[in-house]
């Protein structure tokens, strides 16, 4: 893993301050006030080659212009029944935060189904999470633990996973290659829980393809991962998934308030909904409920992206196969590991 030294940054702060004045603009969105830890996340993501980095950001400033990014905070996915039916196909959230202050969110990989709306909208939403995080909930996480926090930590719900998510890939390709390209370095670690027996044949075959930076932020957990996960944050802060093993978990927490953060009617979403729809109303007060989504350029996805998605297809067609053509990954049947 590549050192970030002072100097490195030093010299990609003098080739930032050569941009157009435009892409200094959106580059303060990125950055509120910590500049310099996030020229590191470039850097890191690009290996320590500045060249490459300040190529990397100057991309990613121009794709923010030209998409608008700095203003999809104050347009809301309407109408109401359209963004609930994307919350309930679009499994993520926010369960709390761990014990050093870094933001939980929680992904349920094996039970989205991504079918309810068009895949603009599935982009806007994810967008919209990214910036969110970013622009409130990091800085209002700097606040109250007393030091920067720049990166969250996600973990993976694998439960319900089927063959079927093939059908996702594309969609999942593109959100992939938005968060490589515009917002690297935002996640200290990966945990995978719930997993199904036969997902380590897929690991095995995945995990030798990423990068070895990405691959150290992997780790698979036995189970649920409550007690590992309990290690790193509170009880409330574990995501309802993960609170007791096997299936099932409570729909309230302790103190009453919707525990399952998928849920629109859980605090994060009630949260970001509202103030998605306060912004709207700052920008344009007098404008008419606007229908239709947001739409984002799709960038071309990474050559190691590409190679990863299609092992993945063609290794759950391989399983699917040699198991009858189940189509849920808990009905396969494995001899052996």
């Amino acid at each position: 893993m590549v050192f970030i030294t002072e100097e490195m940054i030093k010299q990609f702060q003098t080739l930032m301050e050569k941009v157009d004045e435009p892409l200094k603009k959106t580059f303060q969105n990125i950055h509120n006030g910590y500049q310099r830890e996030n020229l590191a996340r470039f850097l890191k993501a690009r290996d320590g080659d500045i060249s490459n980095a300040h190529k990397m950001l100057v991309d990613c400033l121009n794709w923010r212009i030209q998409n608008e990014i700095d203003d999809i905070l104050a347009k809301p996915i309407n109408p109401t029944d359209l963004y609930k039916a994307i919350r309930d196909s679009q499994l993520t959230g926010m369960s709390g935060y761990s014990k050093e202050g870094l933001p939980v969110i929680a992904v349920g990989v094996g039970r989205s189904t991504y079918d309810k709306a068009s895949i603009h909208y599935y982009v806007q939403s994810h967008i919209q999470m990214n910036e969110y995080r970013d622009r409130v909930i990091l800085p209002s996480a700097t606040k109250k633990f007393g030091r920067y926090i720049g990166t969250c930590i996600k973990i993976l719900d694998m439960t319900g996973l089927r063959i079927s998510a093939l059908n996702q890939l594309k969609l999942l390709s593109v959100i992939s290659t938005i968060d490589d390209l515009n917002y690297p370095e935002k996640t200290e670690t990966y945990y995978i829980v719930n997993a199904p027996y036969i997902f380590s044949a897929c690991w095995k075959v995945v995990r030798p393809l990423l990068q070895e930076r990405t691959r150290k932020k992997v780790q698979v957990l036995s189970g649920s991962g409550r007690d590992e996960l309990l290690k790193i944050m509170d009880y409330e802060s574990l995501p309802h998934f993960c609170r007791k093993e096997g299936s099932g978990s409570s729909r309230h927490s302790r103190d009453g308030t919707v525990s399952d953060c998928f849920s629109l009617d859980h605090p994060f979403h009630q949260q970001l909904y509202n103030y998605v729809k306060e912004q709207a109303a700052v920008v344009a007060p007098a404008a008419p409920v606007r229908h239709g989504s947001f739409h984002v350029d799709f960038p071309e996805p990474d050559p190691e992206d590409v190679k990863i998605a299609q092992t993945i297809e063609s290794e759950f067609q391989r399983l699917g196969k040699k198991n009858g053509g189940s189509h849920s990954f808990h009905e396969l049947k494995i001899n052996g590991d």
